[in-house]
């Protein structure tokens, strides 16, 4: 078995700032005027937002920046991401990309993880004592992809066929660059151009699960694989 290293994209994630036909709502303002900013510097959040975000395009899969955060949580404090052998993405449904450097110690506490994101919508490069830490640009799922040139892209859904924790690890160790897409947006059927950019797709369990699940899963599995 080879040298494996993982690149985990979370897909269509429900991460963005709050957009402009809700900065007028009553939720919002009173959000902003709370953390002392702008409506538009805002992360779009369904526990705060939820009244404004109603008339919204696709909402239901919109305002979740928990499952980012729990999902890069659970990566960066993976034994694989210890051994050097994780390489973790955003990818929004607005497309955006967050690049995240596996040595950045992300804050455990939801507000502040929102504030740090928000600092990295304005500034686009997250930096400290010269190292950087993110970074945010613009790009489409499939310019991703390309740029990472993985020699295997697959799809974590229900859709997909059906493997065991020991069948998903033994396929990915089979790869050295694999890439793994996982949906981290609350509910909803994954968009065409996402599932059309992998390769193939697996199915874990047969019903959906939480994307910080999945993500655990996925690791534990490629971990379980090259024996740590």
């Amino acid at each position: 078995m080879g040298f494996v290293k993982l690149a985990l994209v979370f897909v269509e994630a429900a991460l963005e700032l709050v957009p402009r036909e809700c900065w007028n709502h009553r939720a919002v303002i009173s959000n902003a005027e709370r953390r002392g900013k702008r409506p538009g510097q805002l992360l779009l959040d369904r526990s705060y937002h939820h009244a404004a975000m109603k008339g919204l395009a696709d909402a239901h899969k919109r305002g979740r920046p928990d499952i980012v955060h729990f999902c890069l949580l659970a990566s960066l404090g993976s034994i694989l991401s210890k051994k050097g052998l994780l390489e973790v993405y955003v990818h929004t449904r607005e497309n955006k990309v967050i690049w995240i450097n596996p040595e950045t110690r992300l804050p455990r506490v939801y507000e502040r993880f929102k504030g740090l994101i928000e600092a990295l919508y304005e500034q686009h490069i997250i930096e400290s004592d010269g190292k950087k830490l993110l970074e945010l640009r613009d790009g489409t799922l499939n310019e991703l992809l390309s740029n990472l040139r993985p020699d295997q892209v697959i799809l974590m859904s229900e859709k997909g066929n059906r493997l065991t924790m020991k069948e998903l690890g033994t396929l990915l160790a089979s790869y050295e660059r694999p890439a793994v897409l996982i949906g981290a947006f609350p509910r909803g059927e994954l968009e065409e151009q996402t599932v059309k950019a992998a390769n193939m797709a697996v199915c874990i369990h047969e019903e959906p699960l939480e994307a910080w699940t999945v993500t655990s899963y996925v690791i534990c599995s490629l971990e379980h694989a090259l024996g740590y």
